[in-house]
């Protein structure tokens, strides 16, 4: 009888080791199926969801594409808490593992074509002193209707004084002009394609600075300034919304363009305003 006893004991506690691992296993399965081959065209990717915790922890990095990218792997794209210590060495403790697996590599690049080129934030402060006030939300895929139900695509940097031609726009990134001229919603616009391979859009312009399609573009270098162009087929046509930047970021990925939320970008760049001359009020 006790052995019989023994047995089914040492059953039972073998029994609940192999559940655990099991658990343990579907767990871990679960976790690194976040990481996909098309990971970046999901909206959870595209969110870009950023705490200030690590908001303040990239501020220097060199970077800061890689880590975000072990930190949205880790939490679910920001759907979890983090659970780990807020160190680089942390960071790269965890990278070993997604770094193995399938995809790392066009994910990895992914963030660092969001990231890594980042230098300016686009409305400079003025030469003359004055801390001209902007302000910009998090308005991701916030519903639009001109030209048909839409999501929002963008942050709007908003004017704090609605006056066009005075806000001057900057290149928050080195790179090329890929595009220039009107669009339909988008007005007078730029793209610009920087060194990673992200295309940063600039829309609403006002007018633009000497500048055409195919020159090269350093960070900093201006770009036009703010308007309120767009919102209709008839090229110049203003006034259809107060004066604002609207700034896009986008990817290719497989061919596919691939929108991606700027907010957090632009938070990240908020304090890295360079000195530029603005142009008239009247």
């Amino acid at each position: 009888m006790g052995h019989r006893w023994s047995r089914l004991l040492v059953f039972l506690l073998a029994a609940v080791i192999l559940s655990a691992a099991g658990i343990g296993q579907v767990k871990e399965a679960g976790r690194f199926g976040r990481l996909q081959e098309d990971t970046v065209k999901t909206g959870a990717f595209r969110r870009q969801t950023l705490d200030d915790g690590m908001q303040g922890m990239i501020r220097d990095m060199e970077d800061p594409g890689e880590l975000l990218g072990i930190y949205w792997l880790e939490t679910g794209f920001g759907e979890q808490p983090f659970s780990g210590n807020c160190t680089e060495q942390a960071f790269e403790s965890m990278g070993r593992s997604w770094k193995r697996r399938p995809y790392w590599n066009v994910y990895a690049e992914a963030c660092r074509a969001i990231w890594d080129d980042l230098v300016y934030f686009p409305i400079p402060v003025s030469k003359d002193g004055e801390a001209e006030e902007i302000s910009f939300v998090d308005s991701w895929m916030y519903e639009r209707n001109y030209g048909g139900t839409r999501g929002h695509e963008g942050t709007d940097i908003m004017a704090g004084e609605n006056v066009r031609g005075y806000y001057p726009v900057v290149s928050m990134t080195d790179g090329y002009v890929t595009h220039k001229g009107w669009l339909e919603q988008g007005g007078y616009r730029l793209g610009i394609t920087a060194p990673g391979g992200a295309y940063f859009y600039y829309a609403h312009l006002d007018s633009y600075a000497e500048i055409e399609e195919g020159d090269p573009v350093k960070a900093g270098d201006l770009l036009g300034f703010m308007g309120d162009t767009g919102y209709s087929k008839k090229e110049g046509t203003m006034g259809m919304f107060p004066v604002h930047l609207h700034v896009g970021i986008y990817l290719i990925h497989d061919g596919e363009e691939i929108s991606v939320n700027p907010y957090q970008p632009l938070k990240y760049l908020e304090n890295r305003r360079i000195e530029c001359v603005y142009g008239r009020k009247n």
